[in-house]
């Protein structure tokens, strides 16, 4: 079915597919999208449309318009640039996107996303998958797709788009230092299949070579490890503050404690005294890569 907005033909979507499921655990997520969905209704009353005809309006089901409005659902940036025009609201409702464009994550990758924009420095050692902030959009899909139990197609696309969102630190400026150390296993285990392997391969010596990225190896046949204890992060920020996390110390809980934080940071340096030198962790990539 079409709509036309403005003079254009627009295809009409499926009510279930411009927008995401809002997380009933994150309460200030909710109340943006409430508050989103009582302007709209607001403006569509007071332009006075019936609910089902803003919806052929701007292409979309009258189900979606009761959805939004009621703060059920998040609406996706194209739905409320359409309601912006065909409400002639001269950009007031096309701006609300970037209240929503958080609330759309998880919240948990909302707050890592707003240290890791702020951290000057970060220290990461993965030793069951790629760092996420390394990780490709295939790769990503792929890791969230075989979770079990399995989480629905709704919740794999805001995880996706979460973590990639993320991924903007590497075109800050001025640019953080970012030191990743993955475990061999990580660069060989085929998740998604050889094709994913191979451009998440090509990414990490693409990241590798950024002068302020430092990607470097653990290999499996090492035979000192301080690292043993399971993935460590730390997170420095310009104001002299860190946060920290291991799963082996502290509970796994995220730490700022002074003490506990230098505890991470001599594991870390130690992990990365043990591992490849930079060189030749871009060396053993490039090898993996040729023989996948």
């Amino acid at each position: 079915m079409t709509a036309e907005v403005n003079g254009t033909q627009r295809l009409e979507v499926d009510a279930d597919e411009p927008g995401w499921e809002v997380d009933p655990d994150d309460e200030s997520g909710a109340a943006v999208v409430a508050t989103v969905g009582r302007q709209l209704k607001l403006r569509r009353e007071a332009a006075g449309l019936r609910a089902g005809e803003f919806g052929r309006l701007i292409g979309y089901g009258e189900d979606l318009v009761y959805k939004v409005e009621a703060g059920k659902r998040i609406p996706r940036p194209e739905y409320l640039e359409r309601a912006d025009s065909a409400l002639k609201a001269g950009g007031l409702i096309a701006a609300m996107k970037a209240d929503v464009e958080e609330v759309r994550y998880p919240k948990k990758i909302r707050d890592l996303a707003r240290m890791e924009a702020r951290a000057v420095e970060l220290l990461a050692y993965g030793d069951h998958n790629v760092h996420g902030l390394l990780q490709t959009e295939g790769y990503i899909r792929a890791l969230f797709a075989m979770r079990q139990p399995a989480y629905s197609a709704d919740e794999i696309e805001r995880m996706v788009a979460g973590r990639m969102a993320r991924q903007a630190v590497f075109d800050r400026s001025p640019a953080p230092m970012l030191s990743f150390v993955q475990e061999e296993v990580t660069l060989r285990r085929p998740l998604g299949g050889r094709m994913v392997l191979r451009r998440q391969l090509e990414r990490l010596l693409e990241l590798g070579r950024m002068r302020n990225v430092v990607i470097q190896v653990m290999p499996t046949q090492c035979e000192e490890h301080a690292g043993m204890h399971g993935e460590t992060q730390v997170l420095k920020f310009a104001d002299g503050t860190a946060v920290g996390r291991s799963e082996g110390a502290f509970g796994g809980r995220p730490t700022s404690d002074l003490k506990q934080l230098r505890v991470l940071e001599a594991r870390y340096g130690m992990i990365r005294a043990q591992a490849l030198t930079p060189r030749e962790s871009l060396a053993f990539i490039e090898q993996v890569l040729g023989e996948t």
